[in-house]
């Protein structure tokens, strides 16, 4: 099972782009406005994953509070439509992921991917860099009852699965939403550390995911 964005595919690179150019268009000139941007998305994509927003207003409120200005729904979402448009045109996959999945799937095993996003969209990603064919289930968050790190996302993609935990392995890039939340619930995990900036954090970790062993 593995973790979609950041893992399989550049999310990170993607937004920088995009925000930087979005910025530029609003003539936003905050040399931390990248930081900004993301500690914002990451506050409000929280708060989807607890359901305690829609897709739709977690868009709205990133926008509102990065401007700092009060607007309709309307306005947020024209506005949010220029940074996505960015964001969609940089999407772009690892090298090291279909040789991966391939691997994967010779050995015999069902190769899942679970994430923390909208479903259509999280489709749309595979099916725009030729992924889809690669996997045999994605499961996104807005199918289940909450998120991750919350054990329910694990537990009913297991099920969905119709495979026992302790046969399934969760691969991700973060620490504590991927692995250690999959470990909490009888998964194994691996950490993929592309960075190596997660030393010695007590769990099985790889730079990349051709390290991965399927034996």
């Amino acid at each position: 099972m593995f973790d979609l964005d950041d893992t399989l595919i550049d999310h990170e690179t993607a937004a920088r782009h995009a925000v930087l150019g979005w910025a530029a268009d609003l003539a936003i000139s905050d040399p931390e406005v990248v930081r900004r941007w993301a500690r914002v998305s990451a506050r409000h994509l929280d708060r989807y994953q607890r359901r305690e927003l829609t897709f739709a207003e977690q868009r709205r409120e990133r926008v509102r509070e990065f401007l700092g200005v009060a607007m309709t729904d309307q306005e947020a979402d024209t506005l949010f439509g220029g940074y996505l448009e960015r964001y969609e045109d940089g999407w772009t996959v690892f090298e090291d992921v279909v040789p991966t999945l391939r691997r994967a799937r010779a050995a015999g095993l069902v190769v899942a991917v679970l994430t923390n996003g909208e479903d259509s969209q999280q489709r749309r990603k595979l099916d725009r860099l030729r992924l889809t064919p690669e996997i045999d289930v994605l499961v996104a968050s807005s199918m289940l009852p909450a998120g991750k790190p919350d054990p329910r996302a694990f537990q009913r993609t297991v099920e969905l699965l119709g495979v026992d935990s302790g046969d399934t392995m969760m691969v991700g890039d973060s620490l504590q939403k991927d692995v250690l939340a999959a470990l909490a619930v009888g998964l194994s995990a691996t950490l993929l550390d592309r960075a190596d900036t997660q030393r010695n954090v007590g769990v099985p970790r790889v730079q990349s995911l051709h390290d991965l062993s399927f034996a």
